[in-house]
């Protein structure tokens, strides 16, 4: 009797396990369902985007102004970038599309070519697409702390780091040899409705989740230096590239994995009024 009970008690453990392991398959099944309707409705939407939207490379002319030349030293890479072109998009028709709609972004070497949007906090962009519907790509997005009409100390783009390269999924590439190598990568190029800016990379790293490089506002001059410094020095590869007080810094931020972040900061270098 008590073998036959021992049996009974086995089948039954056995089916349980079965059950709770189809139950899990089935769950694991459906998310990935989403995440690759979810990618496809993103991709489509990126397209769509892309081929509807004018983007120009824009050459320097008598509004275009190098940022803190001044201040910077012959042996920095500053005059390597500098001579970059800008690019100027037309948001006409990005703009009726979604109209929190506040630049585009293009990073070397990435496929990070995208408008950004903000609202009214840092949530809403993380499950919602361009078009402001539920997914769970996301989008880019800029935070709400910052000034969308003039660039603050340190303003902040998010993404979602996403497996299939879209958003700032590309980002965690640059973590690797090949983009390191490739110094014309170490440019940033943003348009605004009000602007065209070139900005100039100066650090790159990945980092356990943490806030303290997600600063918008600064007591004073040395409290920014002490930031870029510390920006600089947490840097997994050397720019040759410093931080003075006048400087203003773009930070993207996406997630490497659960866990960890992939940062990447750039400074302001040229600018164009439009």
């Amino acid at each position: 009797m008590k073998k036959k009970h021992k049996i009974k008690w086995k089948n039954i453990f056995l089916a349980f396990a079965l059950l709770i392991f189809i139950i899990i398959f089935i769950i694991s099944l459906i998310n990935i369902i989403k995440w690759l309707i979810d990618s496809k409705n993103n991709n489509n939407q990126i397209n769509n985007i892309i081929n509807s939207t004018k983007v120009i490379s824009v050459k320097d002319n008598n509004n275009t102004e190098y940022v803190n030349q001044d201040e910077i030293s012959k042996s920095d890479p500053y005059w390597y970038y500098i001579k970059y072109n800008l690019i100027n998009v037309d948001f006409k028709k990005l703009k009726i599309k979604n109209p929190d709609t506040v630049g585009w972004i293009q990073v070397k070497g990435t496929n990070i070519n995208y408008p950004f949007v903000q609202t009214n906090n840092n949530d809403f962009y993380l499950n919602h697409s361009f078009n402001k519907k539920y997914n769970s790509a996301g989008w880019v997005f800029m935070d709400y702390r910052n000034n969308k009409n003039d660039f603050d100390k340190n303003t902040i783009l998010y993404a979602h780091g996403r497996l299939d390269n879209t958003m700032f999924g590309t980002l965690r590439k640059a973590l690797n040899g090949d983009w390191l190598k490739n110094k014309s990568n170490y440019v940033i190029k943003l348009s605004t409705e009000t602007e065209n800016t070139l900005w100039q990379v100066f650090s790159l790293y990945r980092i356990p989740t943490t806030n303290d490089y997600l600063k918008t506002n600064f007591y004073n001059d040395n409290s920014f230096l002490e930031f870029g410094n510390m920006l600089i020095k947490r840097s997994e590869y050397n720019f040759n590239t410093k931080i003075n007080e006048s400087d203003k810094i773009l930070t993207l931020s996406t997630c490497y994995n659960d866990n960890d972040k992939v940062v990447l900061h750039a400074k302001l270098i040229k600018k164009e009024k439009r």
